[in-house]
């Protein structure tokens, strides 16, 4: 029965990792520019010895010498991803926020520990005047930070990222593409960098077709509904798994109880 317990346990590890990123998506459902992180899993099968010898029959009728391939599944998680797919577009008249309009493309912003990339376009000025991100992050142009004059009456943005205020261009947004999004990695606060010993190629994003959306905001990708029901089901699979290692406890206390029975 310790095959059993043990198939048990690991179902029930790898569906409570599962819910742990369900959890997260839902829980920000309303951040803006937010990506969904999916889960896959695969069975892992243990082999015996016997399952690869293939032995030879004299007939039809010969008894085989070695007893049936036994394969023992054990889920593991497979595959990590991030999906990059487009948000809703959200309005909001708010000539600080830019929404971008293309699934490949993300703002530079400088951090104190260093460049990050980021698909959240709300931003607000600072006291002096920089594009910021709530978080105090200033966002990159293509001349370094953009700096609104103080004063600014009309700001404008145009699809390909130039930053006019009162009829003068101070700046152009620096709009980012890579060339395979999977090998970033999310940082928190909705940041993303290339992951560790990964080289990650990146383009101009404008000269790839994405462009900027002023007054809007790029919702969540994520599906309340079916985030939800990935929910029950994840649960429901935990139980099943709490099911079979219970059973399986039981089982082997059972047999416990009738071994020492009879040796009593």
């Amino acid at each position: 029965m310790q095959d059993a317990l043990f198939s048990g346990l690991f179902g029930a590890l790898t569906t409570e990792h599962r819910m742990t990123f369900i959890a997260n998506n839902l829980a920000n459902v309303n951040t803006s520019g937010y990506k969904r992180e999916t889960l896959a899993f695969k069975d892992t099968m243990a082999h015996y010895a016997h399952d690869e010898i293939r032995e030879p029959l004299m007939n039809l009728r010969s008894e085989p010498l070695f007893p049936e391939p036994k394969n023992m599944a054990r889920p593991r998680i497979a595959v990590s991803q991030i999906d990059y797919s487009q948000g809703a577009m959200k309005v909001t008249g708010d000539p600080l926020d830019v929404a971008i309009n293309g699934e490949n493309a993300f703002f530079r912003v400088t951090t104190p520990n260093g460049d990050f990339l980021t698909r959240n376009g709300h931003f607000v000025l600072s006291a002096d005047g920089v594009m910021m991100t709530p978080q105090g992050f200033a966002l990159q142009g293509l001349a370094g930070e953009i700096v609104i004059p103080p004063g600014t009456r009309q700001l404008v943005i145009s699809g390909d990222g130039q930053v006019w205020a009162d009829g003068d261009m101070v700046n152009q947004i620096l709009l980012t593409s890579v060339d395979e999004p999977q090998n970033l990695e999310k940082m928190g606060q909705n940041l993303f960098r290339p992951r560790q010993n990964v080289e990650v190629a990146e383009e101009d994003a404008y000269l790839n077709g994405a462009r900027l959306e002023q007054g809007f905001i790029e919702a969540a990708n994520v599906e309340v509904v079916s985030e939800m029901v990935s929910m029950i089901e994840t649960q429901r699979q935990f139980e099943a798994y709490q099911k079979v290692m219970q059973t399986a406890d039981a089982l082997d206390r059972a047999a416990n109880e009738k071994i020492g029975k009879r040796q009593g």
